[in-house]
């Protein structure tokens, strides 16, 4: 697995933003991440200037949601409906984004419960837990999951 640094990852949404507003042909998962940006007009500005932004720090004492990470948990989610990873992620938005009446917002609820499982993981030194992923999707659709309902 492809695990790119915090730079690396910066760089990356840099470039593809670049090469958009340059009007140059976007490769695979730029395009992706080209689409998700322009999902998010509030952060177009940041990656316009990525002198000031590369080393920039978004921490939670300074309130809001860190971009890169946002823009970076979004690429992931598109990644994971693209090819159903974890297995029935893309029947769960679809059912989200109905109830929601939003796919962006679905997306969005996707977004959150990834960030939470990246988070458990990273403070429990474990894998990410595709379960606990799909768990807590099937919670925002106010439904059991698994086949007891747990």
């Amino acid at each position: 697995m492809f695990t790119p640094s915090r730079d690396q990852a910066r760089r990356f949404l840099f470039a593809a933003w670049t090469k958009y507003r340059a009007g140059v042909a976007l490769e695979g998962l730029e395009a992706t991440a080209v689409g998700v940006i322009l999902l998010h007009p509030e952060y177009q500005p940041l990656l316009d200037h990525p002198e000031r932004n590369l080393e920039r720090d978004f921490g939670p004492e300074q309130g809001g949601l860190n971009p890169f990470l946002h823009l970076s948990l979004h690429l992931a989610v598109e990644e994971q409906l693209t090819i159903d990873q974890p297995r029935g992620i893309a029947q769960a938005c679809r059912r989200l984004a109905a109830r929601l009446g939003d796919e962006h917002e679905a997306k969005h609820a996707l977004v959150e419960c990834l960030g939470e499982v990246v988070w458990n993981a990273q403070r429990s030194g474990a894998a990410p837990d595709g379960q606990a992923y799909l768990d807590c999707i099937e919670r925002r659709l106010g439904a059991p999951s698994g086949p007891q309902g747990s």
